[in-house]
């Protein structure tokens, strides 16, 4: 039981061990906003993950980059314009609103919209058509249903599909559905 609460616990631990002691700055100041600038960007692999957080190969040639501007005296908005000219809009976990990003702002509230939209009238016209519930099985289609199904179950020999029947007629073994 240890063991497994260690290993739970390790793995918690694990987006934590994203960069490596290697990466660290010397200076705790330059380190601090290095850790800040890298939670602000998006691993451009991982999706929605930030470079902090992220392992990839590429995640650490983004905070190599940073730091490597921090150290060289750039600001923090420095860096993030290098960044964004380096990778587009894209790699902000919080991308500016503007034409270009109007996509990334807008599509999921509009998409949302137009569902919805759709929704509400295929609604309106199922109302208008007058399309109602199934109407109930009348008695003779209710007795004919209730022969099938008892034939079905004493017989069913006698209650093959078309595709069982033609097998027999080709002289092949029927196979085992159950």
């Amino acid at each position: 039981m240890r063991r497994a609460i260690a290993l739970l616990a390790l793995l918690f631990t694990l987006p934590a061990l994203a960069v490596e002691p290697s990466e660290v700055l010397a200076d705790p100041a330059l380190e601090a906003r290095a850790r800040t600038i890298g939670q602000a960007l998006r691993c451009v692999v991982c999706q929605n993950q930030s470079i902090d957080d992220s392992a990839a190969e590429v995640a650490h040639d983004m905070r190599r980059a940073v730091r490597e501007r921090l150290t060289a005296g750039d600001s923090n908005d420095q860096v993030f314009a290098f960044m964004v000219a380096r990778y587009g809009d894209y790699v902000l976990l919080k991308p500016p609103f503007k034409t270009g990003t109007l996509v990334l702002w807008l599509g999921a509230p509009l998409l949302l919209l137009l569902a919805g939209s759709a929704l509400l009238l295929a609604a309106r016209r199922r109302q208008r058509a007058g399309l109602a519930a199934p109407q109930p099985l009348s008695d003779e289609e209710r007795r004919r249903l209730d022969e099938l199904l008892a034939t079905a179950r004493c017989h069913p020999e006698r209650s093959e599909g078309p595709l069982r029947q033609s097998e027999r007629s080709l002289g092949l073994r029927p196979r085992d559905d159950s």
